[in-house]
């Protein structure tokens, strides 16, 4: 696998809003994209992967839903399923489906 420059995308709008109309008041991972904004870059992780390959997922993604599967204290295929299927997840910012 090899680190290839993919840019961190903004939050849809569209998921935005929906994420603020379930969670009025927020919650930790909406608050967290709010005040730190992009955690990792993959510029954090490019001295662990070889400069030729088949590109890997983002390594910020990857450690960004490892932490919050972390204080949730879910399974892999728990913490797969909030990815595929929570909003406050989507924004924090935007995992991808595994």
């Amino acid at each position: 696998m090899s680190l290839k420059p993919q840019p961190i995308e903004p939050v849809p709008q569209e998921t935005a809003r929906v994420a603020r109309a379930a969670y009025p008041k927020g919650n930790l991972y909406m608050q967290m994209r709010d005040v730190l904004g992009s955690v990792y870059t993959n510029e954090d992780f490019a001295d662990l992967f070889p400069k030729e390959g088949q590109p890997a997922e983002a390594p910020w993604r990857l450690a960004l839903v490892t932490i919050m599967q972390f204080v949730e204290n879910l399974s892999d295929r728990q913490a797969a399923d909030a990815v595929r299927g929570r909003i406050d997840w989507r924004i924090s910012p935007r995992p991808r489906p595994c």
